[in-house]
């Protein structure tokens, strides 16, 4: 074994996330290639070899990489609009905008929304892009490739809309592709770029963006696509009570049963968001394991209302964190949903008792690992599994007095990141990121925002 493969932390709390929930006040964690070799109390064992590097990693928390669910990276040059809409007027407002996007729009806008996760813990990212207008390049790779710069595990969800304005639809019909387009775009996409051995960095899943953008058709066959393909869906379900009405309107069915009657619900689905959801669509996630991505803040940036995440934990139905747009979600952090997933969530009826700061940091790393059907590879501290850490520094000002490190992590001020790593690889250190100029994806998401705001004034 080379000297650099294997790197010693030592002298840190640890949250191991495993089934036990297994803690350390003080202990190690060995790394070994791009796998986790040991993790437990006390100092690293003695007489190891080949040691490339050792940590002091005194008071910080180690715990396993966040992992993001839901998100839509083109997003970041729009941040700062519509910020008093609800979601239907909000993509209104905002559709006409995305509709002008090209791909160094996107590649750009990719890097920022990677650079920002990455930075503040999240070591697997995914982005659901179902905005493609005609003739603007290669929009999906262009977003892998910002994904492989900066390091992050990740999965594109190819999203796709075939339902424009003029089929009662909300984007600009040149915004939309034709059913034959959208799928076989998809499975190109899949072809291509999907990996599906272990450790990948790159995974592709189908999905069509939403109820309310795409035809039945398209949800049918996506579904049948993504299972001939052997990857997983992803979609968009039970936002907003203004979707609940346009369903039962359209097709004289709740969201729920909609999507189980197209073959929209199983161990290989998850849904975002999934706000207003009855006893018998908690019921049917967890009959069916159809994972959900909740999130937060963006739940509350456009009024949608408060996920029933408790009911469904107690279900059984896998819950991971989603960051969401960030024309939803200005921060485009995660961390910073560990936190509002608990405040959030004691505003509903379980109050107190809702969540706890340990069920919040599962949501952000093993419940993300579960809905992206990677739970035995990342999501929790434990021999054999992939190294995705991070390691948060609790000793300064902000979190010393605390003397919970995980109450520290999800309750107190963002916390900063000494390091993260991805397979072993260090991506992170001291906050900055090692592989991405942070000031140059700045300017040139600057520039790409006004371009954008330029084109689509003139449209």
């Amino acid at each position: 074994m080379a000297a650099a493969e294997r790197i010693v932390i030592e002298n840190c709390a640890i949250a191991t996330v495993d089934a036990d929930d297994t803690e350390y006040a003080s202990g190690h964690v060995v790394l070994a290639g791009d796998r986790i070799e040991s993790v437990g109390a006390g100092p690293a064992p003695e007489g190891l070899t080949d040691v490339g590097r050792r940590i002091d990693a005194t008071g910080h928390l180690a715990t396993p990489g966040l992992v993001n669910t839901h998100h839509h990276f083109y997003q970041w040059l729009t941040r700062g609009l519509a910020t008093d809409h609800n979601l239907f007027d909000w993509l209104v407002a905002l559709y006409p905008t995305w509709a002008r996007l090209d791909e160094d729009m996107v590649r750009v806008a990719a890097q920022g929304s990677l650079a920002m996760m990455a930075r503040g813990g999240v070591t697997t990212a995914m982005d659901h892009h179902y905005v493609y207008p005609r003739g603007t390049g290669d929009l999906s790779g262009a977003i892998i490739r910002a994904a492989r710069e900066t390091g992050v595990r990740f999965t594109l969800a190819r999203g796709s809309m075939d339902r424009g304005e003029s089929d009662g639809g909300l984007p600009p019909d040149f915004a939309v592709e034709s059913l034959d387009d959208a799928l076989a775009a998809t499975e190109a996409t899949v072809r291509e770029h999907h990996d599906s051995s272990f450790g990948a960095m790159t995974q592709v899943a189908v999905a069509p963006c939403s109820p309310f953008s795409v035809s039945t058709e398209l949800m049918r066959r996506g579904a049948e696509l993504a299972r001939s393909l052997g990857v997983r869906l992803h979609t968009h379900g039970s936002e907003t009570v203004e979707e609940e009405k346009f369903c039962h309107e359209l097709f004289g069915m709740g969201p729920t049963d909609y999507f189980e009657s197209t073959g929209w619900l199983g161990e290989d689905v998850w849904m975002a968001h999934c706000v207003h959801m009855n006893d018998s669509d908690i019921a049917a996630f967890a009959r069916t394991g159809t994972g959900v991505a909740h999130c937060p803040s963006s739940n509350a940036r456009l009024a949608a209302g408060i996920a029933r995440v408790p009911d469904l934990l107690r279900a059984g139905v896998p819950v991971g964190l989603g960051v969401d747009g960030t024309a939803s979600n200005e921060s485009g952090e995660l961390h910073t949903e560990l936190r509002n997933a608990l405040l959030v969530n004691r505003l509903g009826p379980h109050r107190e008792s809702a969540l706890t700061a340990r069920q919040a940091l599962r949501l952000g790393t093993y419940g993300g690992a579960q809905v992206l059907g990677r739970a035995g590879e990342i999501g929790s501290l434990e021999p054999g599994k992939l190294a995705d850490l991070v390691l948060w520094r609790l000793d300064t000002l902000a979190h010393a007095s605390i003397a919970d490190p995980v109450a520290a992590l999800v309750l107190g001020a963002a916390a900063p990141v000494t390091a993260s790593f991805v397979g072993g690889r260090q991506i992170v250190a001291d906050g900055r990121l090692l592989h991405v100029d942070e000031e140059a994806v700045a300017r040139a998401t600057r520039a790409e925002a006004r371009r954008l705001a330029r084109i689509a004034g003139q449209a």
